[in-house]
């Protein structure tokens, strides 16, 4: 989700090892009917994380806690990131709108949970991560989906991806099928906590100590970078590619941050069609209802809230914001279709 401080750039004679073939038939440009999304007829995800198994607009994607579905799959320094996406996002979205053989792309990937998830499921995939000690963590992750025998390739790049073109070989333009990724929810993020003698200590609880970082801006430089972000996506993407961010409004001073429509706009500048609004739960469902899996802050912040008598609820969800590439692009270069 946030990224990394030494740049290497990549071209096509300097790859880094493991990364998918450049030129592999298996990445197609499109065309093909078996490529649109498939939310009827995808295989079921392995981790089973989803209620209900059909590909339906709310995706339960939190029925096993989040270290639950991280056990055994990533190194244990994966839970030091302050902001990770859960396994069975990734894993849904990857289902959903690529074949095997596909390739995946996150250009904020974090600790690599889009890698690693697409990568068990049999895609190969790309990721960009601008922090140094989580892009080590992401390459670690891989290795050990491959010790797993995750039978797909993954490798990550180190860089500035609002640069996603300079540094991803110019031969992956209309090479990828599917984006997903996610914007960071602001400077501050909710990290760990221990408690102590003196009370509750925090710890990881910021993307990195570089004010590069996108998690750094405003809402308006955010909404930028990430429209950069997606703009060097769209070119990557192959015609009818689909990208897919996870986002969530967040408050800041008591006011309503709208990342999510943010989100939305950075995607029509970058040429994207919007496709799809859905849900990803962070509650587990239960009998037809909702259980929530609140983090120590959320819910200290929402009694706290109450008290003071403004009904805040606990989040129950991450909105999933789904963009197409025109599937035929016009020769003054819009898109059409």
């Amino acid at each position: 989700m946030a990224e990394h401080t030494s740049t290497t750039a990549a071209t096509p004679d300097d790859r880094s090892p493991g990364l998918h073939r450049a030129g592999d038939a298996r990445h197609r440009a499109g065309g093909d009917p078996a490529h649109e999304p498939r939310h009827q007829s995808a295989e079921p995800y392995e981790g089973l994380h989803r209620a209900d198994p059909q590909m339906l607009s709310v995706w339960a994607t939190a029925q096993t806690t989040g270290p639950v579905q991280r056990r055994g799959r990533y190194v244990p320094g994966s839970v030091k990131h302050p902001a990770r996406m859960l396994p069975a996002i990734a894993a849904h979205a990857v289902t959903a709108y690529t074949q095997p053989g596909d390739l995946v792309l996150d250009p904020m990937c974090g600790i690599g949970t889009t890698l690693v998830e697409a990568a068990h499921l049999g895609r190969d995939a790309i990721g960009v991560e601008y922090e140094p000690r989580w892009s080590n963590i992401a390459d670690a992750n891989i290795a050990h989906a491959h010790t797993q025998g995750a039978p797909g390739n993954a490798a990550v790049i180190r860089g500035d991806a609002t640069r996603l073109l300079s540094l991803v070989p110019s031969a992956l333009a209309g090479q990828v099928a599917l984006v997903v990724t996610s914007p960071p929810y602001g400077p501050t993020v909710h990290g760990l906590v221990r408690p102590g003698d003196d009370g509750v200590a925090k710890s990881d609880n910021t993307y990195g100590t570089d004010k590069g970082n996108l998690a750094y801006r405003d809402l308006t430089g955010l909404a930028d970078g990430f429209a950069e972000i997606l703009r060097g996506c769209a070119v990557l993407l192959r015609p009818g590619g689909h990208v897919v961010v996870t986002a969530r409004p967040w408050r800041k001073n008591g006011q309503l941050v709208d990342l999510p429509s943010a989100v939305i706009g950075a995607g029509l500048r970058a040429g994207l069609i919007p496709t799809e609004r859905c849900v990803a739960l962070l509650s587990a469902v239960r009998a037809g209802r909702l259980v929530a899996r609140p983090s120590f802050f959320q819910l200290t912040a929402v009694r706290k809230a109450r008290t003071a008598g403004t009904p805040l609820h606990l989040i129950a969800h991450e909105d999933v914001l789904i963009f197409a590439k025109p599937a035929i692009e016009s020769g003054d270069g819009e898109g059409s279709g």
